[in-house]
């Protein structure tokens, strides 16, 4: 998984992964979420592009979502979308986010390992001080290292890191320099990557996590359903505007109302 600002670098970040993967002999899966087209609703497919010397390759697949104005830097079915490829046999899946702000962190939910890319001379260095992407990422990567500021940036990230972890008492984050465009410090990347899937997978973090997106998926897809089922017994798309009414009328207030409605579908039910 890759997240970051516009303009850092993702794609050709991935890129380069993706060949270094294919030289292990793994299958790859890329889903690049793009922002929906104005006029059709659909992906742009500006990351695709990026990536068109693998379109013949046969251990590739590369998939454009649109967001669709869906935030946390992901489309709504993208969780599906990971389920099928991993059904699929991929050994590597790969979640490129469209840019993403300190407070669009749905992305976690769906993924082993967060990879955020930063890029010096684009406010990065403010970035790094505020919370959001910056305590969910597992690796940090400041791409374009032959940009002034990359070193700087490098040591900003490392001091934040140090507070958080000191807080925490977790191990220190790994924090690299790169260049996908000259393709340099790619390898030093992939290892960080799996000797960091080994640890969590040694002190049983892997695992965790994937229990805890499995947690909030239940739950997800339980409430869902429990609004399913009161619409249909309340009727409540139809019904809202007159409930709205009566409390702006003053004849009820929203609790009391919601109240009313569920001890009504209770008694209706039989549930108690």
């Amino acid at each position: 998984m890759t997240l970051g600002p516009p303009g850092a670098g993702k794609s050709t970040l991935v890129d380069c992964l993706i060949k270094r993967e294919r030289k292990q002999g793994r299958r790859v899966a890329v889903i690049a979420i793009d922002p929906s087209s104005p006029f059709s609703g659909g992906a742009i497919l500006g990351d695709r592009t990026r990536m068109q010397k693998h379109s013949t390759d046969e251990g590739v697949y590369i998939r454009s979502m649109a967001s669709r104005g869906h935030l946390g830097g992901v489309s709504v079915a993208t969780g599906d979308a990971v389920k099928i490829l991993d059904a699929a046999g991929y050994d590597t899946i790969i979640i490129e986010t469209i840019g993403v702000g300190q407070t669009e962190v749905e992305i976690i939910e769906l993924c082993d390992i967060v990879l955020l890319v930063l890029v010096p001379g684009m406010g990065d260095e403010i970035q790094a001080m505020k919370a959001g992407v910056m305590e969910i990422g597992d690796i940090f990567v400041i791409n374009k290292k032959d940009r002034d500021g990359a070193d700087r940036l490098k040591t900003e990230v490392e001091y934040v890191l140090g507070i958080k972890n000191a807080l925490t008492g977790e191990e220190p984050n790994p924090v690299l320099l790169a260049s996908s465009k000259l393709d340099e410090g790619i390898d030093e990347l992939v290892e960080a990557i799996h000797d960091y899937l080994k640890k969590a997978q040694a002190t049983g973090r892997f695992e965790e996590k994937r229990r805890d997106r499995l947690e909030k998926e239940v739950y997800k897809i339980f409430s869902s359903k429990v609004h399913a089922l009161l619409n249909i017994h309340l009727d409540i798309e139809n019904n809202l505007g007159e409930w709205i009414s009566s409390i702006l009328n003053g004849e009820t207030a929203p609790y009391n109302l919601i109240n009313s409605k569920l001890n009504r579908f209770v008694k209706e039910n039989e549930i108690i």
